[in-house]
């Protein structure tokens, strides 16, 4: 899990050097674009623009290197599995230059920009962009090549099945390094135990379907790929439970009429089709970015103006009990990293003696008299502003969970860990639905889930909304 964090972490990085990096790349483009048309042999063509300045330029050159940044973000350029893909790469720069070309043009034209933009300009710079930033991606997509870097950008995938499809992909993507997979090996069947022992010597075989869980572990598997069409119903439940429990994507090599019924998109590694769940609405880059501007903006205000009410909640804890103003626990956030949670304390100093997790219940006789007005006012959960603003949670997603109490969940309830695919939330869905505390769990997760699958902005606007007005079950 650690280390999928980190390769996770390595990945994000990498995308946010090429995106900072094509911004660069870009301007100097325009500014190129600019010298060719305005300072260069070619500068009497044509009628040029009165007052062309570069330093009268430069607002433009800014606006036109936001705008071709924007047009790759929409087109998937920062998607981070597209970071070795270069032919998808080239495809992008040269889709996204073209269409910027139009739009920057026609934008400029419309509004009728000041000094007027020349077209032979917008022209040269459509060449110098789309020239400069292939030549850049050629030189990153080298570097990452490397020894050094590509074993943290790739993720290790497993596959499960004894055949021609297993065969075939695993070698295609062992020789294939243009994509972020490592092939680790083949998991068999224990029916096809002898076909295991006979197979080709090149491919690693890692051990029996029956110790998936265990062989999942001891290879740091992020990726399973089912490539067998002969497992039922039941046991690919239990496969897709296993995966769900540790945090490995769950995929299939599907037939044809797989692909017909099953709704799910279909992904291309190495020539070979694989399906299964893609994306989801918060785990792309460009959304990712957005809400995490609003998490801080939201940390920020909300740190300043609770901080009066902070300070009279301490006085009125201090007077009622002795003991610490604030309280901290550890809690599961997202891939199952774990951090301390901050509230302010609304139970006495002995209320966990027995050291074993427990849920507030209704008329919970471990609070003192402020810390049930707080609870019930949500008051005490102020302080977790400033997990927010450290990057552990959001302003809304699923409530975090005590890593004791996961232990349990990960094997009682299908789909718990699915929650842990986003940040924990200061406040969420399931929680302006009453699901809270001695609540059913069941429901909680089916409530999560809905959020993550459905995520917009407008529905996190209004679950903050509903939280300051609905108090169901909060004790």
């Amino acid at each position: 899990m650690a280390q999928a964090h980190h390769r996770k972490s390595n990945q994000s990085s990498v995308v946010a050097v090429s995106l900072l990096g094509d911004a660069l790349v870009t301007y100097l483009a325009l500014s190129l674009a600019y010298w060719l048309r305005f300072e260069s042999f070619i500068k009497n063509f044509g009628v040029p623009p009165e007052g062309a300045y570069y330093q009268l330029y430069v607002p433009l050159l800014i606006l036109g290197t936001l705008f071709l940044i924007a047009t790759f973000g929409y087109l998937g350029l920062y998607n981070d599995k597209q970071i070795l893909h270069l032919h998808r790469i080239y495809s992008i720069i040269f889709k996204g230059c073209i269409f910027w070309f139009f739009a920057y043009l026609g934008t400029s034209l419309a509004l009728k920009f000041e000094p007027k933009i020349s077209r032979i300009f917008v022209t040269l710079a459509l060449f110098t962009s789309a020239g400069l930033l292939t030549l850049w991606r050629i030189s990153l997509h080298k570097i990452l090549l490397q020894k050094h870097f590509l074993p943290s950008l790739q993720k290790n995938v497993a596959i499960l099945g004894i055949n021609e499809d297993a065969s075939k992909l695993f070698t295609a993507m062992s020789l294939d390094k243009n994509h972020p997979y490592n092939p680790v090996g083949i998991i068999y069947r224990e029916d096809t135990k002898d076909e295991a022992k006979e197979s080709d010597l090149s491919i690693p075989i890692l051990g029996s379907e029956n110790a998936l869980e265990s062989l999942v572990k001891e290879n740091a598997i992020e990726i399973l790929i089912i490539a067998t069409g002969n497992l039922d119903r039941k046991r690919t439940l239990e496969i897709a439970a296993i995966c769900e429990r540790n945090y490995v994507a769950f995929k299939i090599v599907p037939t044809s009429f797989q692909v017909f019924l099953s709704g799910l998109s279909l992904q291309n590694i190495s020539g070979v089709p694989i399906m299964g769940v893609e994306t989801l609405p918060l785990d792309k880059l460009g959304t990712r970015a957005f809400k995490r501007l609003v998490d801080i903006t939201g940390g920020l205000v909300g740190l300043i103006l609770s901080a009066p009410i902070i300070l009279t909640l301490s006085i009125l804890i201090k007077r009622e009990s002795k003991g610490s103003v604030f309280y901290k626990q550890v809690r599961t956030g997202r891939n199952g990293k774990t951090f301390n949670i901050y509230k302010l304390r609304s139970m006495k100093l002995d209320a966990e003696e027995s050291n074993k997790a427990q849920w507030a219940v209704e008329d919970d006789p471990r609070r003192t008299r402020i810390g049930a007005f707080m609870r019930e006012t949500n008051l005490d959960e102020i302080p977790q502003f400033w997990n927010i603003l450290k990057g552990e949670m959001s302003l809304v997603g699923p409530r975090p969970e005590r890593p004791e109490l996961i232990e349990d969940f990960q094997y009682e309830i299908q789909h718990y860990q699915t929650r842990h695919s986003v940040k924990p939330g200061l406040t969420g869905w399931a929680q302006i639905h009453g699901l809270r505390g001695n609540t059913s769990l069941e429901n909680r997760i089916r409530y999560d889930l809905f959020y993550i699958e459905n995520w917009s902005i407008w529905m996190d606007v209004y679950i903050i909304l509903m939280t300051l007005v609905r108090r169901k079950n909060a004790y």
